[in-house]
């Protein structure tokens, strides 16, 4: 319900802020005192368009702001949908520059009017002569058959499920479209994959083939260096040995008179068993040197495969290679998973579907069961209030597919005279059955707090009299289980208020100015008194005020 709605710098109200009641509350004034001003503010945080000629102050912006309670009127699932913290409490405000340009916000946080709009559609309902765009929406129809029906849980329930749902569907599209994309990509990679894998490559045989080649190209060269350097080691009657031996021949025999002498000797003598043993080595490794031309042509092979492996892969290293075949592997097992995880998603739509279908099943049953109840007591209430050949039905058909509020597709029909066929509510031509239509329909929502608030703007016109009276009526009844805030002209609907506010204009400062005050017990006789009178209040008027309040 409105609890608080506050205004500034909006026609002709400079700031104003005005606390609102449970129950059943009614706004009077003069013509022309701004009592739709109120309505056309409230207006701006359920969402309608903004009109910077509206501004009061063409240089100060518009504030519109008004306090909901909202608790039990199951706005949960639009807070969770919306990404906005839910509290028993929501603020909405609006703020209009003087550029035009407009904010809006809900719980403080920056929203779209469009947001705005959605979550006004569902906490307010402007009812007014003109003003029927909720009532012959085809999801609030449905709404207020649902709750005739009484199993607004189970539709919730079911909506919330139907959100996992479609979640469910979007996330499996997502992963079959990525599946598609990646199955030639995967074929691809597996083809590398198998490449490399039948390449076997190993760590370090690059080195090693590329040090096997060098031998095999450059033999020839080694041996000849290697029979050379074996030749001056050992070769001819003059060599590194025989003269190794002149020299310890020479030193040794002067070696008695010296002792550091016999110290060279025994070194010279190492060098030459060194030396010795080199010549061993130098003619082992002479003896296994030979050019394979076979050997030399696989070596030079293999490494080709290689390089042009690493050059088809962008790397520059047989380690940067098995890093690939690891890559690929790791690609190829995530497409697998992706298999599996759609595998799993399909099912999980296909049960999520059969549950939803059987709720949706339950749901439409309850509907058809309430139909003919609903259409006997809006009927019943449209003849009270002066329609005696009213008719009005209820066109339920059945969708093929799944939608948030089931399989069912309801329409409103109406029709106001004998013999006449109903028709849709949006075509009927009269605005003052229309605005009765409406008026039974939202007397029943009422019942089990569809909307927090609902707010008629001059309900009466085209009603006088005993209709009046029962409209006010209706009216009461309705605001036991609902905000109603009603603006009037008829005393005998004024006078069945639980609250009463007056809205009247006022001179300042070379300017006019829309206030509201909330009347006491006392002056609300005085003002329906002068609403009874023409121009003289009388003795009548005052009694008859004091009666209507009684009553």
């Amino acid at each position: 319900m409105l609890v608080k709605l506050y205004i500034e710098n909006y026609a002709l109200i400079h700031k104003l802020e005005v606390d609102f009641l449970s129950g059943f509350s009614v706004i009077t004034g003069e013509t022309g005192a701004g009592k739709s001003i109120l309505v056309g503010a409230l207006s701006l945080i359920l969402g309608q368009r903004a009109d910077t000629g509206l501004l009061q102050d063409p240089a100060r912006k518009c504030i519109v702001e008004g306090t909901f309670n909202i608790k039990g009127y199951y706005l949960e699932e639009f807070f969770h949908e919306n990404d906005l913290d839910f509290d028993k409490s929501a603020i909405l405000r609006r703020e209009i520059g003087q550029n035009g340009k407009s904010r809006a916000f809900i719980n403080d946080t920056p929203v779209n009017l469009q947001l705005l709009k959605e979550l006004g559609d569902r906490l307010v309902n402007i009812h007014s002569q003109h003003s029927i765009i909720t009532l012959n929406n085809l999801d609030f129809q449905l709404a207020v058959l649902d709750n005739y029906s009484g199993h607004e849980p189970m539709v919730q329930k079911f909506r919330i499920d139907f959100i996992e749902y479609r979640k469910l569907k979007s996330e499996l599209v997502r992963l079959e479209e990525m599946d598609l994309k990646s199955r030639e990509e995967m074929a691809y990679q597996q083809y590398l994959l198998d490449e490399l894998k039948k390449a076997e490559i190993r760590e370090g045989e690059q080195e090693e083939l590329e040090k096997r080649l060098e031998v095999l190209t450059h033999s020839e060269e080694i041996k000849t260096g290697l029979l050379k350097s074996a030749h001056l080691i050992s070769g001819d009657e003059v060599n590194i040995l025989s003269m190794l031996n002149e020299i310890i021949n020479s030193l040794n025999s002067i070696s008695a008179f010296k002792d550091d002498i016999k110290v060279i000797v025994d070194r010279i003598r190492s060098n030459h068993i060194d030396i010795k043993d080199l010549l061993s080595e130098i003619q082992r490794i002479e003896q296994s040197v030979a050019y394979d031309g076979d050997e030399a042509e696989s070596v030079a092979n293999r490494l080709d495969l290689l390089y042009k492996l690493e050059k088809k892969h962008k790397v520059s290293s047989l380690d940067e290679l098995i890093a690939v075949v690891q890559c690929i592997e790791n690609k190829l097992s995530e497409s697998s998973h992706l298999e599996d995880k759609i595998k799993q998603l399909q099912q999980q739509v296909v049960h999520s579907e059969q549950d939803l279908t059987k709720a949706a099943d339950t749901i439409s049953s309850a509907r058809h069961q309430s139909i003919p109840g609903f259409e006997s007591e809006i009927t019943r209430l449209l003849v009270s209030l002066g329609i005696p050949n009213a008719q009005f039905k209820i066109d339920c058909r059945r969708e093929e597919a799944l939608s948030r509020d089931g399989f069912d597709h309801i329409r409103f029909f109406f029709s106001a005279n004998k013999g006449s066929e109903v028709n849709e509510l949006a075509k009927i031509a009269s605005g003052g059955e229309l605005s009765r239509v409406m008026l039974a329909i939202k007397s029943l929502i009422t019942r089990k707090n569809l909307l927090p608030t609902i707010i008629f703007d001059e309900i009466d016109n085209g009603v006088s009299g005993d209709i009046a009276g029962k409209v006010g009526n209706i009216l009461r009844d309705m605001s036991a289980k609902m905000q109603v805030i009603v603006i009037t002209h008829l005393p005998q609907i004024a006078g069945k208020g639980d609250s009463h506010y007056w809205v009247f204009k006022k001179d300042e400062n070379d300017s006019t100015r829309s206030m509201i005050k909330k009347l006491t017990q006392e002056e609300r006789v005085k003002e329906i008194a002068k609403m009874l009178s023409n121009e003289v209040v009388t003795d009548a008027a005052y009694q008859t005020a004091k009666e209507l309040l009684k009553n």
